[in-house]
């Protein structure tokens, strides 16, 4: 499993964090996804045989929201 922290820019409220964990949560390939409204990250914890951290990124930004390393 591969660990990746991700900035994500543009979210604002507990229901930003709740669209973003759900995205991810359903990708295959990611384990564990922890959002953190405060620090404006993303801990994502995924499989990098089955997806990779642009696949994730591009995902973050399908909700809406700018995804960054």
């Amino acid at each position: 499993m591969e660990q990746a922290t991700i900035a994500v820019t543009g979210m604002s409220c507990g229901h930003c964090v709740a669209s973003i964990e759900k995205a991810l949560t359903n990708l295959s390939g990611v384990d564990q996804v922890s959002v953190s409204l405060e620090k404006s990250e993303v801990d994502v914890s995924y499989n990098q045989e089955l997806i990779t951290i642009n696949e994730i990124k591009e995902e973050i930004e399908d909700q809406g929201y700018d995804a960054k390393d």
